[in-house]
């Protein structure tokens, strides 16, 4: 699918599929850190796996080359994640250091990290000198399962968002939420994006995920200066009768500033940050209003994909059951890279 090929009117397959039998995926094991967190740990929360690093599902999810993919098991892990974020959010990007903790601590944290899964990113290479943080975490990715947001706080995009309507208008289905999606810049190519996607596709499989919702934003706060990229989404990305969600009263922003016909459909793609790009190839669509989100200086849309509706070359190309780059598979089949983030 080309930049400019986007459509409206494009074929849907947004049909509930069966639940599939699931194993236990190995998570991150919670571990209080009495210097940094008050709370108590959580009853709840997902235990390190006890299999070896390289037995069955094991923690490591996937590698290509240098780079690994699995899931944190240890706080010193999601605090070097936090830091990674905190370079990118608060240092390269937007985001303000309104936030005292931030600041001082220089992680990107919040009360979602302690019931989160985390998907991480390594460099084994042991030659970066472009990041020196613990554990050489390249690359991040929060999920958050719809039966553990239950347990606690619901959903983080539920703050904009009026996911939970969402959610009621399809009661059978498991959601999965993904977000703080961060790369150290470096790294920003096919390789580390496919790894994580690698991981995520996975860990849906794992988990029986019939859904997932996350925000991704544009730099900026002015939705006026984003009329272009925002009416595309409107125009021809919006969800169909049944999925679309909207800002939570007094948030919303109208992404339909421009009409149809006034929309320069390539350059408007050109505008859309990767991520955007990334998740649109994959076959989500974006709820019908925008979002200021102040504090990392973002206008935040959200995305929606049902399993059913992924593109078919994607899952053609990680594999059904997500072997691709499956850590048992070190030489993955000859195909050739998917565009996800240009």
């Amino acid at each position: 699918m080309t930049d400019h090929a986007f459509s409206r009117d494009a074929p849907w397959t947004w049909a509930h599929q069966p639940a599939r039998e699931t194993m236990t995926f190995p998570a991150a094991r919670r571990l209080r850190d009495a210097a940094h967190e008050s709370a108590p740990p959580l009853s709840d929360a997902p235990q390190r796996s006890t299999r070896g690093p390289d037995v069955g599902m094991g923690p490591t999810i996937g590698r290509l080359g240098s780079l690994s993919v699995r899931l944190a098991i240890s706080w010193r892990e999601i605090e070097a994640a936090q830091r990674l974020r905190y370079r990118v959010f608060y240092k390269e990007m937007a985001a303000t250091r309104s936030d005292f903790a931030a600041a001082v601590l220089r992680r990107d944290a919040d009360e979602f990290d302690a019931i989160c899964d985390h998907l991480l990113v390594f460099d084994h290479s042991g030659s970066s000198p472009h990041w020196s943080g613990p554990a050489n975490i390249v690359g991040t990715y929060r999920l958050l399962r719809q039966e553990v947001a239950d347990r606690h706080f619901g959903f983080y995009s539920a703050r904009e968002f009026d996911v939970v309507a969402l959610r009621a208008a399809h009661p059978t289905l498991r959601f999965l939420e993904l977000g703080r999606s961060c790369v150290l810049k470096p790294y920003r190519n096919r390789r580390t994006i496919e790894l994580l996607w690698h991981g995520i596709w996975t860990y849906v499989l794992e988990h029986g995920v019939d859904a997932m919702v996350g925000c991704a934003s544009f730099a900026g706060t002015d939705p006026a200066r984003l009329a272009l990229p925002l009416g595309f989404l409107h125009h021809h990305a919006a969800p169909p009768r049944g999925w679309q969600v909207a800002a939570l009263p007094g948030r919303g922003a109208a992404m339909n500033k421009l009409g149809a016909d006034a929309i320069d459909v390539r350059a408007a793609v050109r505008a859309l940050p990767p991520l955007i790009k990334g998740y649109l190839r994959l076959g989500a669509r974006f709820a019908g209003n925008a979002v200021v989100d102040r504090r990392f200086g973002t206008t935040d849309v959200l995305a929606v994909l049902p399993v059913a509706a992924i593109n078919h070359r994607y899952v053609k190309h990680f594999g059904a059951g997500a072997e691709r780059f499956s850590a048992s598979n070190q030489r993955p089949s000859v195909g050739g890279y998917l565009t996800f983030d240009s």
